[in-house]
């Protein structure tokens, strides 16, 4: 007799699959995966993500869905801190959320668990960020209810014996959690792989200028080997990859790693390609969050002007190639996936998020780069990043026109503009208005050739040797 077993689907909906032959070519690809991490038969395969973002949050949720019916194979847990909670006003929209999704109400009515919300939102409970995502509610996407996740509150529980970390921290927290991370791994036998989905950068001006990203912040912190850390990122919204929307991303890393786990978290919706550069993709990731803020300020001040913006975005994408060429030997092969991230990003991303509330004054500066209801907005300490490093003297190059040495912020001046209104607050949102119209500045096209016809790679900026 076949047994079977009953599996929760994304939408909180019960399907019955047989234990035979549900999972079909997802097993195949786990075992796989399970094999060149050496596990053995009933030693399951541990997969933790850290942090409970809005994408972090989806990509454990997706692996739940995919592999969480293999329950003797692998487990599937997300990390947060405990104690957020959650405030009145959100607990009336995930109220709403909730009566309007037959399948989430039933879910929860079924696990005992509706009549928590309905105290919320009468205001005699609070409800906690980490109790609500146990029920499928990540707090900065509350609107696209998840499926049901294990959820842990203390990292050492989390971490410990876990053989696949997903970090899905900002960047800006990653090296304080990684590093209390080590201490919970100094007495490891094997060694855990990590896929980073952060996207952003700091920057080092010592012993030369370049830049910090996530996954090297985990490298020096926990002492892993560059080989066992990837980095998965693509142009994507995170809620509407769960919602199933067509999508694609790339994991970039070692290719012992990067391709069974290409395979492992390849979907019919969401596409998942590998590439070994991974560095230099991590950094796009961060590069295009710096111009999507001074998209969002466009938008707002001209009420969303198709004119004004398509102007903007001439200059934001000739500024990142011009930026490219200096990060890269071969930028043309970043074209694609830069200006595709870039993209979705001025869309519907939330740095454009928040460039848009700071230009109608629905925001200020003072409120800090971790917005509630939307989590850190990365790009904000990417302009910062960006800037010391293009603006730092070593680095000056021959101004083609001038003819004489600058540094390369100098050919970039919305970074410049985005720098003044953010991090100096020199200027207000309306700066970036007046950046574009100013009479002086270059043709986009013009700064394109220069990078093209000029030799501006700058190996060191990566932590690379010239």
């Amino acid at each position: 007799m076949v047994g079977s077993i009953e599996v929760h689907t994304q939408n909180g909906s019960v399907n019955n699959k047989s234990s035979c032959g549900g999972g079909g070519g997802m097993e195949e690809r786990l075992d796989e995966l399970r094999h060149l991490l050496g596990k053995a038969e009933g030693d399951v395969l541990r997969i933790v993500g850290v942090g409970a973002g809005a994408w972090g949050s989806v990509f454990a949720a997706m692996l739940q869905d995919s592999y969480g019916q293999f329950r003797e194979k692998v487990q599937i847990r997300i990390w947060r801190r405990a104690g957020r909670t959650v405030d009145k006003a959100t607990a009336e929209q995930l109220f709403e959320v909730i009566n309007s999704r037959e399948e989430v109400l039933r879910r929860l009515i079924r696990r005992c668990a509706y009549l928590k919300y309905v105290e919320a939102r009468l205001g005699d409970r609070t409800l906690l960020a980490d109790e609500i995502l146990k029920d499928g509610f990540c707090l900065n996407m509350i609107h696209t209810p998840l499926c049901p996740l294990k959820v842990v509150t203390n990292l050492q529980e989390a971490v410990w014996d876990a053989d696949i970390v997903v970090n899905g921290l900002p960047s800006t927290e990653t090296r304080e959690v990684f590093e209390e991370i080590s201490l919970y791994w100094k007495e490891r036998i094997t060694v855990p792989i990590i896929i980073s989905l952060s996207k952003g950068i700091e920057a080092a001006l010592q012993p030369l200028p370049h830049i910090i990203t996530p996954t090297q912040m985990i490298n020096r912190a926990t002492g892993i080997a560059m080989d066992n850390i990837l980095y998965l990122g693509g142009p994507n919204i995170a809620s509407e990859i769960y919602n199933k929307e067509y999508a694609n991303a790339r994991i970039c890393g070692a290719e012992k790693w990067r391709k069974p786990l290409a395979k492992v978290l390849r979907q019919p919706h969401f596409i998942v390609w590998d590439n070994s550069d991974l560095v230099t993709h991590e950094v796009m990731g961060g590069l295009k969050n710096v111009y999507a803020i001074g998209a969002g300020m466009v938008a707002a001040l001209t009420k969303e002007s198709a004119t004004s913006k398509s102007v903007y975005f001439a200059h934001c994408t000739s500024e990142m190639i011009f930026i490219t060429h200096l990060l890269a030997e071969e930028p043309e092969k970043l074209a694609g996936p830069l200006l595709a991230d870039t993209y979705v990003t001025l869309l519907k991303g939330r740095n454009a998020w928040y460039g848009q509330m700071l230009a109608k004054g629905e925001l200020n500066l003072d409120m800090g780069d971790s917005i509630s209801g939307k989590g850190m907005i990365q790009g904000v300490s990417a302009v910062g990043a960006f800037y010391e490093l293009l603006s730092h003297s070593s680095l000056s190059m021959l101004h083609p026109e001038e003819n004489k040495p600058v540094a390369p912020v100098e050919l970039c001046p919305i970074l410049k503009t985005l720098y003044r209104i953010l991090i100096t607050r020199e200027l207000a949102s309306q700066g970036i208005l007046q950046a574009l119209r100013d009479e002086t500045l270059n043709d986009p096209r013009e700064r394109i050739e220069i990078a093209q016809t000029h030799a501006f790679y700058r190996p060191s900026l990566l932590g690379q040797p010239s």
